[in-house]
């Protein structure tokens, strides 16, 4: 399997969208869009219920993302969001996640993302693969993803 590209402006704007929810002291999560498998076209943010630990998509504003979709012919192939603490996929986010293909990718920031790069983007979050065994296996995101 070939890895995703990513480019470094989509991953600077994830980075600004995290710390800014951060800033206040919330995570915030942001979907990677794709109109294909092997290159995030863009990043949509859903208008999103957050607090220090947990962020919430309602069902309208996944109608909307799902409208979105529709409209631009689009596919979401990951979420990215942002933990207070450490980075790790927690048992609401086993639970939560708005990917749900195989192959759909988790990502997580730690301490809201304050100290994401671009450079460092990589290396510092955990990264996540849905398996065809509907689990979330920790994975080096360098494996998965390349940051051009």
């Amino acid at each position: 399997m070939s890895r995703i590209k990513v480019g470094r402006s989509i991953v600077a704007s994830t980075i600004e969208r995290l710390q800014a929810g951060g800033r206040v002291g919330h995570e915030r999560a942001v979907l990677w869009l794709s109109s294909g498998t092997d290159r995030i076209d863009e990043v949509y943010e859903p208008r999103q219920r957050t607090r220090a630990d947990q962020f919430y998509f309602d069902r309208q504003s996944m109608q909307m993302l799902f409208a979105y979709l529709r409209e631009k012919r689009l596919r979401v192939l990951a979420q990215v969001h942002s933990h207070p603490g450490r980075a790790f996929h927690s048992d609401a986010d086993d639970e939560w996640a708005i990917v749900r293909h195989a192959g759909a990718l988790s990502l997580v920031l730690p301490r809201f993302a304050q100290e994401a790069t671009v450079d460092n983007f990589l290396s510092l979050a955990a990264t996540y693969v849905l398996s065809t065994r509907n689990d979330w296996e920790e994975t080096p995101g360098a494996t998965l993803l390349e940051v051009c």
